[in-house]
Formats: structure tokens, sequence, C-alpha cells
């Protein structure tokens, strides 16, 4: 019995793990042909399944609550297997370090009131902080994709030593100050909760949590404790990071219970199983309601044994050394190389461009509206991950909070690349073809004569013509205020796309003499 107990633990270890580093991976970036692989992580989060109109993820999801618990919450959400990471290491400080709570019914359906009514009205500052599977998403691409890179472009730098030039560089810089805040104070309250209490935000706050305990309450299968062979060492409600087991009441709230399996580990006398409820059980909110009999037991003696180990000399290992130290000096030459100032021809210093005020943001391909992203959109950054081409970054306009908007001083929206349409799970934005993309009106440029370098020094230019993938842009003459006749930009909205390539590569500095205005509503033609 004990072993098939933890062999039902190891299960769901083995395969938290696997959705947790597919996730990571997926949010990461980490090359475009894992993302083909690792789309079902994404697709098979709850809200974005929601959101998405995929009945039949949320089927399976509902069906397998119904048989087995709350088992998503424990393996498939990458912010609770995040939790459980935080727990863990607080209890190798403090071992036994729960304890029961009853559950708080008016916090959880308040929260999940009030995210409901946001979610169905379009209000994106709540749902995108509530939501489990976008707060993981924010936290790993504001906090974690930058040292990621820094690593991969250490590799790029030994890997360019090597004359091999298999890995490039890429640049680092901050996405969005909002967004980095935003996800370093979730981590840090998560971190707390979970080191200190366990599931906390998945019992009190989570709304994917809250809806599925509904469903939880009347599962087949669930943790069930016999008072017979109960000995009341409380060891199972100590170890409950759910906060779900009450063993001087002998009862469980499967509500809150995540199956984990830790309890059963724990258990030394056979009084938890892990087994099929009756018909009368699942109809009750918990399994048992008659107190145990002897209460008189209910302190638990543990022994702790200090091992003190004398330090052992052990010899240098040259070749460790050796590899130690190139890579430090690849990571440091990485960091070095980030922190170079960009010149022309290596003699004068090229300043960077600003962003221009937009009245309209510019939408990723495939988004529709600003209406259709502003609902389906749960701010996850996945499609920034995805972003090559460093164009996509979260909006920190307060309707929109955090969700992805356009701009071009990096780059511009290629009329090949289709990632971000790729990898979105909840079809904020559709799913498009690189023949599609190329007839998607997402904006239009439009022309700001002072900044515009024939217009203020009188030199000739026509960047902005020469590089239009949709030959939207001609040059006509132009007469300026001190009468001179000059070659300048002149669009046509109805044949450019807003792809941003003009914007991008205009060389007036630090704004472009052209820039993109993007559409309220996404047009083909």
């Amino acid at each position: 019995m004990k072993t098939t107990k933890n062999l039902l633990r190891i299960v769901r270890i083995v395969l938290a793990t696997v959705c947790f580093a597919a996730v990571s991976l997926l949010l990461l970036g980490a090359g475009w042909h894992l993302n083909l692989y690792l789309s079902w992580a994404a697709q098979i989060q709850f809200l974005p399944a929601l959101l998405a109109l995929n009945f039949g993820i949320l089927a399976a999801l509902i069906v397998l609550t119904l048989l087995f618990g709350r088992l998503y919450c424990s393996v498939i959400c990458p912010l609770g297997v995040m939790q459980d990471i935080f727990g863990w290491l607080g209890k190798k400080q403090k071992k036994n370090r729960y304890r029961y709570s009853p559950e708080k019914r008016w916090l959880r359906y308040s929260v999940l009131a009030v995210f409901v009514v946001c979610l169905f009205i379009g209000f994106a500052p709540v749902t995108t902080l509530l939501a489990p599977y976008s707060a993981y998403g924010r936290i790993v691409n504001a906090l974690f994709r930058p040292l990621y890179d820094l690593l991969g472009n250490a590799l790029a730098a030994w890997d360019a030593q090597q004359n091999w030039y298999v890995f490039s560089e890429v640049e680092l810089w901050m996405r969005s100050v909002t967004t980095f805040v935003v996800a370093l104070l979730t981590l840090g309250i998560l971190a707390v909760l979970a080191w200190r209490n366990g599931r906390t935000y998945c019992n009190t706050v989570c709304p994917v949590g809250t809806i599925l305990s509904l469903f939880a309450r009347f599962s087949v299968l669930r943790v069930q404790l016999d008072k017979s062979k109960c000995k009341n060492c409380s060891l199972c409600e100590k170890n409950c990071k759910a906060a779900a087991i009450d063993y001087k009441a002998g009862t469980v709230d499967y509500s809150r219970c995540v199956a984990c399996g830790d309890c059963l580990d724990k258990c030394k006398h056979g009084a938890l199983e892990y087994k099929t409820a009756t018909l009368t059980d699942r109809c009750a909110d918990r399994v048992q309601t008659a107190p145990l009999i002897d209460r008189s037991a209910d302190r638990v003696q543990t022994a702790t044994l200090t091992d003190r180990c004398a330090d052992r000399q052990e010899k240098v290992d040259t070749g460790r050394r050796a590899m130690l130290t190139g890579a430090a000096v690849a990571i440091g030459t990485a960091a070095m190389a980030q922190a170079k100032v960009k010149v022309d021809g290596g003699l004068a210093a090229i300043e960077d461009k600003q962003a221009p005020v937009r009245n309209t943001p510019i939408l990723p391909p495939g988004a529709l509206s600003a209406r259709h992203m502003q609902k389906h959109c749960t701010a996850c950054q996945l499609c920034v991950s995805a972003c090559k081409n460093n164009v996509l970054r979260p909006s920190a306009d307060l309707l929109r909070l955090m969700q992805p908007e356009m701009s071009y001083e990096r780059g511009y929206c290629r009329p090949e690349c289709t990632d971000c349409s790729q990898v979105c799970p909840t079809d904020a934005i559709r799913p498009i073809t690189r023949e599609e993309k190329t007839s998607i009106h997402i904006g239009h440029a439009v022309w700001i004569a002072e900044n515009c370098v024939p217009v203020s020094n009188g030199d000739p230019c026509g960047a902005c013509a020469r590089h239009c993938p949709a030959l939207a842009i001609q040059m006509v003459p132009y007469t300026t205020a001190g009468g001179r006749t000059v070659q300048v930009p002149a669009i046509d909205k109805e044949r450019c796309i807003g792809c941003g390539k003009c914007e991008n590569l205009c060389p007036s500095r630090p704004l472009s003499a052209i820039y993109v205005e993007g559409n309220e509503v996404q047009h083909v033609g």
C-alpha cells in the first residue's frame, strides 16, 4: 500500500514537471521549432481554453476534476507548480509547517464574481492580474527571460570564439517597466505566501481554482480518512499545503484539496487512502463530519538529529576551473556586448529612437480589433516572447494593461513572420498565414515634415520609399519654408499595411519622420 501511495505521488510530480517545463520553455521563447511542439502546454490552460471557446479542452478539464479532484492545480497550472516549489523550499527550513484553516467562501466567491464581471465587460486590469497562467507568463517573460537571453548570449560569444557561429546574440531591453514591477510584486507575494502557508493564493484568490472547486466537491477519487486507523498524529494536517485536512474532526475539504498526495506519503498508520468515494459521499461537501473519538494524542513528538561533518580538503580540478573560468569570461563578454554604445562607422554615437505618441495603438496582425483584443487577451506575454522582431511589448495603458501592442524602434513587423498569431492560446490574435498577413492593414503611415531629413537640412533621403514592401510610398516634390524644393514621401493609405519598416529604417533621430498609427479595426485589402 505504501508503495502504491508513493507511486501515485511520483507520477503526479513527473507529470507536473513535464507540464511546467513545457510552459516555461514556451514562455521563454526557446526557439520557434520548440514552440510548434510545446503549444499544447498553453492550450490546455483553463482560462485560455475558455476565452478561445475550446469546449473540448474545457470538458476534458472538468471531467478530469470530477474523476480525480483538483489535479489540474497541482499538475497542469504552472503557477500552482511554482508555488509547490516555494513550499518545498519552505519545508526544507521547517517541516510540518501547515495547519488546517476553514474555507473562506465569501472571499473566494466575491473574487470570482468580480473576475467574471470584468471578464464579461472586457476590463483587462482585473482579469489579467488574477488569471494564474497569465501571472506566471508575466513572471517568466519579465524576470526570467532576460537571464535566459543573457546566458544565450554568453553561449553565442563562446560559440563565436570557436568560429562555429551556430548561435546568435539577441538584444536585451526592458519591454515594459509596468509589467516588470507587476511581475516582481506577484512573484514576491506568491513566494512569501507559498513559503509560509502553501496554497493560500489558490484557495482564496485564484478564480480558476474556485471554479474547479465546484466540481472537485463531487470527485470520484479522493483522499479519505479512516478514523479507526487514525492515531491523531496530525502529520497529515501539518503537511497539507491546501490547509484542507482537519484531523481533529476527521474531515477533508475536497474543494481545496489539490490531490498532491503529500498527506498519503506522510501518514504512517494507513489511515489515509486515495480511493473511490460512494455516491453519498460525492454529493456532500465533506466526506466525514463526525469528530474523532480520541483527541488526547494531540501532540507529536519529533526527534531532531544534528550531524557534524569535518571539513575535507579536496584537490582542485584544473579542468573544472578552466571550464568555470571560460563560462565566466563568456558571460562577461556577453554582458559587455549589451553595454556597448552603437556607433555609426565607429566615429559618432547613434542616438536611440524614441517611440512616437500614437493616438491609436498598433495591434498584432490577426487581432481583428481593439475591442476583440481587450476582451480575449489575458496578457500572458506569450506573443511577446515569440516575437523575434522586437516589435511587441506590453501596454502601459490602464484599459489594456500589459496586453500586447506594437512599436518599431527596434525592428519592424516582417511580412513573412506570423509567430505571434500561431502561439496565442486564446485566439485574441487569430491564426493567420503568411499570405493573409501581407493583406491585413494594421495601421497606416503618417509623415511629419519637420522631422524629415530633406526638409530639415536639404539632404536627399527616400529610405522609406525604397524599403516599403507594400509600395505605398512615393517621393514627390515639396517646397520648404525656405523656398527649397526637395523630394519627400507621399503615402497611399489604401496600400499601407502598417508594417513599420518605414518608421524603423527612417534615419531621423530621436523621432522618425514617418511613423505608423494603428487602426481601431483591422481590415483586409
